[in-house]
């Protein structure tokens, strides 16, 4: 079975198990059932589609785990899809949790996500006061799971970043770290693409009038915003400083390959002085005076170590050497 949980809550308490195939849908303004599955086949939604008339086309996009975030209005019922996410080496895994919505029921559907709603159940069962107050409470909380989710997957490739950004300022980066820069940065632009849908989600949470949430439940789905949208800035700047270090670690081994080919110039330069002298007397003309003149190779070389010595003085002054 891939019923995780299944209770009636009336008052805020947990009051009984709920059987999906023989219960009866509570009426009562102080009851509601909340139903959480995890991967689940199409028997268990289809009898939950039976007892709680939910949409079939919500029903189908439950079902399927390739959804964008979403929501929509069916029957006077909300449905949504949400996308969790983790972190998995340097790669960020997405799973998908759909909500249903009803005045007396809450259903969450989750496909591909390791964090179960046990310790969130445990903490709204906490605060009675709180979750008497129905299923759109119970849904700020899952959203609120949800998108809390998101700021330690941003803070842990944040964190690699700066470490890269720190060996970079030590050490030229290899071959091996520009890449994974590249795939670092390549997560974050898919990332941005859940949190737009994500965001606009939450906002429709915030300023429409839609059924099944009371006005007094959306300064609560206000801070849901606030936290989506505090984790799409944090993104958009770590977008950034990925490009950053890219771009100093490029104009680094710039410098350092300009400085190789002045160095590589400057000797260049003090070579050619002897090497243009040595030829000049390797031609063997015969009617060269310079020849037998008695001091003439302790002048040449003396001219040449001398030449040699004013390049070498210029070029270090200069920075070239």
């Amino acid at each position: 079975m891939s019923i995780v949980a299944s209770y009636l809550y009336r008052d805020g308490q947990r009051a009984g198990s709920f059987d999906i195939d023989t219960g009866t849908v509570p009426t009562a303004k102080n009851e509601f059932v909340w139903i959480g599955l995890h991967d689940p086949d199409g028997r268990e939604l289809f009898a939950l589609q039976k007892t709680f008339g939910l949409h079939h086309l919500a029903v189908e996009d439950a079902l399927s785990p390739i959804q964008v975030p979403k929501l929509d209005i069916y029957d006077g019922q909300l449905f949504l899809i949400t996308k969790t996410a983790h972190l998995a080496g340097d790669v960020i895994e997405y799973g998908e949790t759909a909500i249903f919505v009803g005045d007396y029921h809450v259903v969450t559907v989750r496909h591909g996500s390791d964090r179960g709603h046990g310790a969130l159940r445990k903490q709204l069962e906490a605060a009675p006061e709180t979750l008497k107050n129905g299923p759109d409470y119970v849904l700020h909380g899952v959203l609120d799971f949800i998108v809390d989710g998101y700021l330690p997957v941003v803070q842990a490739i944040e964190d690699r970043v700066l470490e890269m950004e720190q060996r970079m300022l030590d050490a030229f980066l290899s071959r091996e770290q520009i890449k994974r820069l590249f795939r670092l940065r390549r997560q974050i632009i898919r990332f941005q693409r859940v949190l737009g849908p994500m965001s606009e989600l939450c906002g429709k949470l915030v300023h429409l009038d839609l059924p099944c949430i009371d006005s007094e439940a959306r300064k609560y789905f206000r801070d849901v915003n606030d936290h989506i949208r505090r984790v799409e800035t944090t993104t958009g700047g770590l977008k950034d400083v990925i490009t950053s270090v890219f771009e100093a670690s490029n104009l680094l081994e710039q410098q350092r390959q300009g400085m190789i080919t002045r160095q590589l110039a400057a000797w260049a330069a003090i070579a050619a002085v002897p090497t243009a002298i040595a030829g000049i007397y390797g031609m063997n003309f015969e009617s060269m005076p310079e020849l037998k003149t008695e001091y003439g190779y302790y002048v040449v070389i003396a001219v040449i170590l001398s030449l040699c010595g004013i390049l070498f003085w210029r070029f270090r002054r200069s920075g070239w050497l």
